[in-house]
């Protein structure tokens, strides 16, 4: 017995023979289990073939009558009129599947059925509910379907069914045609492996038909990500041994030829310049078809604030040796203004105002100024940045001034920075010469030298190192991230006083059985005389939403002899936090419960750093901005407890 990939009855074929009217044959083919579209006149899938089929139902011969693949079929709403009932007595999986496709249900529209055509109508829906049961991997159920209720009473048909054992799945292989097959290469060979590795059918498992076209819809999806994008399903077959209850599965994949990158070809640039997208999207020529590739680079032209969109995509019917890589962008208006307005328990309300120009005319470099209003730290910024050379690298210059307020001092900084940035997937670096400034003023300060409140002024060069590994962003589940900032410089005016600083960073992730660990660390050190100025921007405080919860913003420092915080050259902190979601109605949501313990500690000398711990409770919301946190947290030293609420996920 051969099958088809389509499970029904001749639909048609019933209809004219049984209803009589071409006008009482208007339902139309049934939708398959699995979601695929089903012709009438149609048997199991074409590359399932049963080997020991039941012995076939029908009393006479009823010829199929083809109709075009991709008929629309019946749904299961009750229709407001009906000839008859239908009962399914059946496990709860198999009566769920019926009762949504059983091929009697479209015919209970047709209220004239008299009791011949009944009768015609049940004796031929069982081959009907076998080729539907099927589907599950039951391929010798007991089926029994009978008419209830008197001459003159409502038909009710009842449709009993014991599928009986499942089919498991026996052998399994996997076979290649194509370059994948011949290609010695450690990359092919490694994608072969992949491939069988993920097989989603393995020996042992229950077939179905749905997860048998899952599987292979699986591995030919693996094949043409990569390398291999012209890819496709050479054969399949599932051989059902009904007796042994047994499916032999086969699979060959061809891969065709391999396909390398091409020059590409833009279309969409007019105002800025045409090798702006080549560098932003980073596609080596000759390089291998990756389609992971195309998308990264799809997301880094749409992420550049050049383009409202991007499109990266590749035709396999161009020449693999060379296949030409298309982008087609939209560009992004030369101008925008951008307001917002926010909150933090660090800072508390806020508004801004940011302006981008992305073409500054004379030099092409794209500007972007903010101005932001706030009580704690209001500052001014402009940032100007090239367009990146070949290697990613590019120009740039940042001038910023703010003030902080820290409860009785109050810190005017300018800060102007020059240098090169690389922005990559995983990693940045950064490398520029910076000058910083801080007056510091305030009530108390009579008595407090300038080193102690980071009253100076400094010149330094600077190389900042980050890199992020984690599974995704900007919700990670498992990874890790690291970075450090090495710096070295003078100190400026009358008292010259060389220095360096340098700064370490961790967080790392790790998974378990319910939830996650976070960790996260941080250290730091100015190293240099205790007479030099250095100014509070290159010196360490600490506290706050991102740092030491239970503590304020900037809390956490050098107690000054009149009682005031300054800020220190030594900086410690560390933090272990459970996160673990929250169930609704047994299945995780987008919240998270976590409990946490932070410590930081800032001071002059290593040896005087004493610890200030936190510890408390959160929840955290996967919001379409970025992580929410709700923290209240309870300070150890300060003996009170804290809100803190932050948005984003920053390393």
């Amino acid at each position: 017995m051969t099958f088809s990939s389509r499970l029904a009855l001749t639909a048609f074929a019933l209809t004219a023979l049984l209803l009589g009217p071409a006008a009482r044959a208007q339902a139309a083919a049934p939708v398959s289990p699995a979601g695929t579209s089903m012709s009438s006149g149609s048997t199991p899938p074409s590359d399932v073939r049963q080997t020991a089929p039941p012995p076939a139902p029908p009393p006479e011969k009823v010829e199929p009558v083809d109709t075009p693949q991709g008929a629309v079929g019946p749904t299961s709403a009750t229709p407001e009129v009906t000839a008859f009932d239908i009962s399914v007595r059946a496990p709860t999986e198999v009566r769920e599947l019926l009762e949504r496709h059983l091929e009697l249900q479209r015919y209970r529209a047709v209220t004239d059925l008299d009791e011949t055509e009944l009768t015609r109508l049940i004796v031929l829906a069982e081959r009907n509910v076998r080729n539907l049961v099927g589907t599950l991997g039951y391929f010798s159920p007991d089926i029994h379907i009978t008419r209830e209720g008197g001459v003159n009473a409502r038909p009710v048909i009842v449709v009993a069914v014991d599928p009986g054992q499942a089919t498991n799945i026996g052998p399994v292989a996997i076979t290649f045609a194509g370059d994948i097959a011949a290609s010695p290469d450690t990359d092919a060979i490694a994608q072969r492996t992949e491939i069988e590795r993920d097989w989603r059918l393995p020996t042992g498992l229950r077939f179905t038909q749905d997860a048998w076209s899952g599987a292979k819809t699986q591995a030919l999806r693996q094949l043409v990500a990569r390398r291999y994008p012209a890819g496709r399903l050479g054969g399949s077959l599932a051989d059902i041994d009904a007796p042994n209850r047994t499916a032999s599965l086969t699979v060959n994949l061809d891969s065709g030829p391999l396909y390398r990158l091409g020059p590409m070809q833009v279309s969409g640039v007019e105002r800025y310049d045409p090798v702006l997208v080549p560098r932003l999207a980073r596609l080596s020529q000759g390089a291998v078809y990756d389609l992971s590739q195309l998308v990264e680079a799809q997301q880094r032209l749409a992420s550049s604030g050049y383009f409202d969109s991007a499109y990266v995509f590749i035709n396999p019917e161009n020449d693999p040796l060379a296949v030409p890589v298309q982008v087609q962008v939209r560009e992004a208006k030369l101008q925008k203004v951008v307001l917002g307005v926010g909150v933090t328990t660090d800072t508390g309300p806020r508004a801004s105002v940011e302006h981008t120009h992305l073409r500054v005319p004379g030099i092409g470099w794209r500007a972007v100024t903010k101005l932001q209003l706030e009580k704690t730290s209001p500052f001014a910024q402009t940032e100007w940045t090239a367009i990146p050379d070949e290697a990613n690298w590019r120009w740039g210059v940042l001038g910023r001034v703010e003030r902080i307020t820290d409860d009785a001092l109050i810190t005017q900084a300018q800060r102007l920075r020059f240098g090169r940035s690389q922005v990559g997937d995983r990693i940045d670096r950064n490398i520029y010469l910076q000058y910083d400034r801080a007056n510091v003023q305030g009530a108390g300060l009579l008595g407090n030298s300038g080193s102690d409140t980071g009253d100076g002024s400094a010149l330094t060069a600077n190389y900042v190192w980050t890199g992020r590994y984690f599974d995704s962003l900007p919700f990670p589940g498992k990874g890790y991230a690291l970075g450090f900032e090495l710096g070295a410089g003078t100190t400026l005016g009358q008292n010259r006083q060389p220095f360096t600083r340098t700064v370490g960073r961790w967080l790392g992730i790790k998974t378990l059985e319910r939830g996650r660990i976070a960790m996260r660390a941080e250290a730091g050190a100015v190293l240099a005389k205790d007479a030099a100025n250095i100014p509070s921007t290159q010196l360490f405080r600490t506290g706050g939403d991102n740092t030491v919860r239970g503590y304020g913003y900037r809390d956490i420092g050098i107690t000054l002899p009149n009682g005031v915080i300054g800020p220190g050259r030594y900086l410690a902190v560390g933090s272990v936090e459970w996160q673990r979601p929250i169930t609704l109605k047994g299945r995780p949501s987008e919240f998270e419960h976590t409990v946490f313990i932070d410590a930081g500690a800032v001071a002059d000398k290593p040896q005087d750093m004493r610890a200030s711990v936190g510890i408390g409770t959160g929840v955290r919301w996967r919001s379409p901005i970025g992580p929410l946190q709700i923290d209240l947290a309870y300070g150890l030293k300060v003996k009170q407890a804290r809100l803190h609420i932050s948005v984003g996920f920053v390393f």
